[in-house]
């Protein structure tokens, strides 16, 4: 074929094969086309180039700039389409969108999206334009894409769009959602402004839309050891005694049985504590926290949750529906760990940031289960030292002391010490034999703010702003929990010059304490 035939433009192919069919009749090659074949083709690609077609796939810059009206109209029909104003945007993903994409990130059915635009060009124009229908799964999108419609679906639930309209399109636009994305939606609607409190309101809502996809993730069998497999041990024992509360039959004749299973479900404390104190803070240093706040402002539901019940049971007036509610709050905790949390943590982490997570496990504790033997790191996870690596003696201002006489006595003295530096990174705690609140090496490093249950943490703030500005050097607490009454102060640490060095926090047991009376000068043993 001649470099002319070639630049020629197409027509019909019935057309073409009329002409063909003359050509090869005649002998005459494409070069020596009539005057009536030109005009043929050329009557072709303008009645080709008149209609526009419409699809999913049509392009909306290539629209406007058919038919600029049709931006005011779009706009008009959705506030969603205001972005069309912006040169910014028409010039960077305006050139690539699509109405089949448009469609999905604003909610509106392309059923009636394409008809609207058809018609409103019929009247402005006289035109008639194909509608032409397309396979819904011929629409693919990117990780970043389908990430932005999760964030639209979600938000679309915060304003109280109907729930089975929010399914139905989540169904029928994204098919294949991961856990991971899931927990960048989290982080995302965080860092863009969305309180956590909302994320916990809706956190419910948006795993029942997404469970459907959920549910065919099928996470890998666990070695046994790792602690994946010893989270899901315990959730396994966690459901069984569920069960058994859930197979009472009269709670007033089975109250004592009620109590003792409820104290039983009072472990799960300690999974919750080595997730907030273990897990969480190797999520933090990967730069993923929103799903952890998420999920610890949820902890604290459940625990509220469990003492309202436990009390109730024993005063006999626990009714049936607070039970219920109490059980239907743990499965859920529990799907939501085996759906959304463990996937997504095995996807980000590596076997050292796992050794991490495993290493202080057993100073917190275990729920019911004495995790299995097996799984090992493939290379050692190097633990953060801050202590001094000098050998011998630490010369201080009023004598010398060993690193391990330093260690000994903190750990001897009747208090538990925190200590946290200049920048709120906790850099110590003194490992205590009977600690009252929980401690283990996961925090060490961690931002103080992320250390408390977010309902806690602007007090937290307030304390260490009013330290570093001078205004105050001490806060004191006290509270009563499991019987004992617990003395709870905030020093702020300052060097000879004044300067803020950091906050030192000293808890005490002081039960027995306050009830000393008169004086005792002599030894009576």
């Amino acid at each position: 074929m001649t470099s002319q035939s070639q630049g020629m433009p197409s027509a019909p192919c019935s057309s073409l094969l009329q002409i063909a069919f003359r050509v090869i009749s005649s002998g005459t090659s494409v070069q020596t086309f009539g005057a009536r074949d030109h005009d043929v083709l050329r009557d072709n690609h303008i009645q080709k180039e008149r209609f526009m077609e419409l699809t999913s796939k049509t392009k909306i810059a290539d629209l406007l700039a058919r038919y600029p009206f049709l931006k005011e109209f779009l706009i008009s029909m959705d506030p969603q389409f205001k972005s069309l104003d912006s040169p910014i945007m028409m010039k960077t993903l305006g050139r690539v969108a699509t109405l089949g994409r448009v469609a999905l990130v604003t909610g509106m059915a392309l059923e009636r999206l394409i008809p609207a635009i058809a018609d409103e060009v019929n009247k402005r124009t006289g035109e008639t334009l194909t509608v032409k229908k397309d396979e819904a799964d011929s629409i693919r999108h990117s990780p970043e894409e389908r990430l932005g419609i999760l964030k639209g679906i979600i938000r679309d639930l915060h304003a109280g769009t109907d729930r089975k309209i929010l399914t139905e399109r989540f169904q029928e636009l994204i098919k294949d959602v991961a856990p991971t994305e899931i927990a960048q939606m989290e982080q995302q609607l965080i860092a863009e402004g969305m309180p956590e409190t909302e994320i916990k309101k809706l956190c419910d809502v948006h795993v029942q839309v997404f469970r459907e996809a959920l549910d065919k993730k099928v996470m890998p069998g666990m070695p046994a050891g790792h602690p994946v497999h010893t989270y899901m041990l315990e959730n396994r024992q966690a459901e069984t005694i569920m069960a058994e509360v859930e197979h009472l039959e009269n709670l007033k004749h089975d109250r004592a049985r009620l109590e003792g299973l409820l104290e039983q479900i009072t472990a799960i404390d300690r999974h919750f504590l080595r997730k907030e104190n273990q897990l969480f803070p190797v999520l933090e240093a990967k730069g993923i926290s929103g799903p952890s706040k998420v999920m610890w402002a949820l902890h604290d539901d459940i625990r509220a949750m469990l003492k309202d019940v436990k009390e109730k049971a024993k005063k006999d007036l626990i009714t049936p529906l607070e039970l219920k509610t109490l059980i239907t709050m743990l499965r859920d905790m529990i799907y939501k760990e085996e759906h959304i949390l463990f996937p997504m943590t095995l996807e980000t982490l590596s076997d050292d940031d796992w050794a991490k997570v495993m290493s202080g496990e057993g100073e917190i504790g275990f729920a019911w289960i004495t995790p299995e033997k097996g799984w090992q790191p493939t290379s050692a996870a190097t633990q953060v030292e801050l202590m001094a690596n000098k050998v011998g003696s630490l010369n201080l201002d009023t004598g010398q002391l060993t690193v391990e006489q330093v260690n000994l006595m903190l750990t001897h003295l009747p208090v538990d010490l925190s200590f946290v530096n200049e920048d709120d990174e906790v850099i110590y705690y003194s490992n205590t034999e009977d600690r009252i609140f929980p401690r283990s090496p996961g925090i060490i490093g961690r931002r103080v703010q992320n250390c408390h249950p977010p309902k806690s943490v602007d007090m937290v703030v307030k304390i260490l702003d009013e330290f570093k500005s001078g205004n105050k050097d001490t806060a004191d607490f006290w509270i009563q929990m499991r019987g004992r009454f617990i003395y709870i102060r905030y020093f702020a640490v300052r060097d000879s010059k004044g300067k803020y060095k950091g906050c030192l926090e000293v808890s005490q047991d002081v039960t027995d304490i306050r009830g000393l009376q008169g004086q005792k000068r002599l030894l009576d043993w």
